[in-house]
Formats: C-alpha cells, structure tokens, sequence
C-alpha cells in the first residue's frame, strides 16, 4: 500500500509534458505549432512544386488545359534535341573555365589576406563585394567592360598593340566572356571560405615547421593545405553546382548567343517553357539536369575522399 501510494504522488509530481510510463517522453506538442512555421510553407513552395514538375516531366502541357500523359517521350526528344546537347556541352566548358578558376583565385586571395600586408582590409572588402551585388547588375557591368568597340577592356588592349576581341558577339569568345565576369561574381564565397579556414590554422604548427627548418614552399604544401581539404572539397562542390545553373550572367550579357554558342541548360529551360510554352519538356529537362548535378557532385565527392585517403 505504500508502494502504491508513493508511485501515485511520484506521478502527480511529474512536470507537465512528461509521461509517468515514459520518463523521456515529452509529449508537449507546442513544438510541432512552431516548426509548422517553417515545415509548411517548405511543404507548399518547395517540396510539392518539386513533385509537381517531376510529374509534368512526364506530360504535355502548356499551362493552360490538363496536362496530358506522354510517357518518357520528352525524354526521348530530349537525348536527339542538338539544342540541348550543346547547352550541356556548355555548361561543361563553363565548369572547366569557372570552377577550376574560382577556387585557385578564392585561395590565393585568401592567403593574401591572411598574411596581414598593408590594404589587407580593403582587399577583403574588394574581393567579397561582387558576390552580394546582384547577377543582373554583374552581367550589365560586364556587358560594358567587354564591349567589342566601347568596352573599357578592348581599350587597353588597343593601346597595348593587340587587336579588339569580341567577348560577347563571337561564338569563339561569347562562353569565355561569361565565364569571366562569372569568376569575378562567384570569387566572394570561396575566398570567405578559404579564409576562415587559413585563420582556423595552429599558429604553432608553423612555429614548428620552422623550426624543423621547412621553407614556405613546404610549409604552405605540408601544413596549410592539409588542413584546408575538407573547405576545398566544399567550395568546389558548391561551385560545381552554381555553374551548372548559371543563367542570370547569360540572359543578361548575350541570352544564350550568338548561335547558342553562350547558352546554358538553365536558359535553354526557361526559353523552352516561357517562351515556347513547352512546359512538359522544360520539366523533362529539369529532371535531366538535377540528375547530372547529383551525379557529378557524388562523383566530385568520392574523388576527393580517395585522395584524402591516399
């Protein structure tokens, strides 16, 4: 009886919110009220128009009437559109040229700054502040430096002998033109990051290297860059991404041109669905185009864990 009368007021003891069978259990559901805040809009905006275009990948549609059920038939126009083999084909020269580019200046820019030189402060300031000025506003002071007659570039190599280049009215030159003032817009958040991690460095593991006698060179290759891998491995991940989706550098400076020399997947989906109304084939491109970022970055990732183990 005393047992029992113990094991009662041991229970009306109990905290609101927690269960006398399940000590851990907290069954205050206010909690779920405050994530609804986020989950649902995420739920609404995110999740179902995602599920939303995987279906209409599937379809014919053109916005207005019911989608109608084609099968993997975009699919199939998809693998023989030339069009869209030479977006792809794009965005890969487009990760040769930024990728590689935005993180080997991202680095050296950081360890610039890192050392402390004079104008340091306001090099961390010039080297950030592309990245939180909009794409559009990017694209259009790109458009003005590299205009083949007034552009600000083509008039220094004019007094420097060279010829005029048309950055942005050749298909020899239109990629490379957006590819330039991409670096520029994407250099902020790989150099940032790259900072951070230079800070994060032991001072005294350089104090010990020099001791041991070790240079520069070797201290940079046998201290910094050990502990800088896993940052690298994100930054180019990260850029490996924004590059396959860049769109707003070449709708703004050449809209995909000229002879499409320019264009990319992103602008090839927009111009198919909003221009030609071809919303079931834009979804089957999307769907195209997720899976070969996914691949790529699991790929990028597995590289990246075989030479760190190695």
């Amino acid at each position: 009886m005393a047992l029992q009368n113990a094991a009662t007021e041991t229970t009306h003891a109990l905290p609101a919110g927690l269960s006398a069978g399940h000590p851990g259990e907290r069954r205050d559901r206010i909690g779920y009220l405050f994530v609804a805040f986020f989950g649902v809009p995420f739920l609404i905006f995110n999740i179902l128009p995602v599920l939303f275009g995987a279906f209409v990948g599937f379809t014919e549609w053109g916005i207005i009437g019911a989608p109608e059920w084609v099968g993997f038939e975009n699919f199939r126009e998809a693998a023989s559109d030339p069009s869209l083999s030479q977006a792809f084909r794009n965005i890969l020269l487009y990760g040769l040229i930024i990728v590689p580019s935005v993180t080997t200046i991202g680095l050296a820019a950081a360890l610039f700054v890192n050392q402390g030189w004079p104008l340091t402060s306001f090099a961390r300031t010039m080297f950030f502040a592309p990245h939180v000025v909009s794409a559009t506003v990017i694209g259009l002071i790109w458009v003005w430096i590299l205009d083949t007659r007034f552009g600000v570039l083509n008039q220094y190599l004019m007094q420097i002998g060279l010829p005029e280049i048309p950055w942005l009215t050749s298909t020899q030159w239109s990629l490379i033109g957006v590819s330039i003032a991409s670096v520029w817009w994407d250099l902020g958040l790989a150099f940032i990051l790259f900072l951070a991690a230079l800070q994060g460095v032991p001072k005294t593991l350089y104090e010990a290297a020099q001791i041991d006698g070790a240079s520069r060179r070797h201290q940079f290759w046998y201290v910094t860059l050990p502990h800088l891998r896993a940052v690298a491995s994100m930054v180019i991940t990260l850029q490996l991404i924004s590059t396959m989706r860049i769109f707003s550098q070449v709708y703004v400076m050449t809209g995909g041109g000229p002879a499409g020399s320019s264009n990319s997947v992103i602008h090839y989906i927009y111009t198919t669905a909003i221009v030609r109304n071809a919303m079931g084939y834009a979804s089957a491109i999307s769907i195209l185009l997720f899976i070969t970022i996914i691949v790529l970055t699991l790929i990028q990732r597995y590289l990246v864990r075989e030479s760190s183990r190695g």
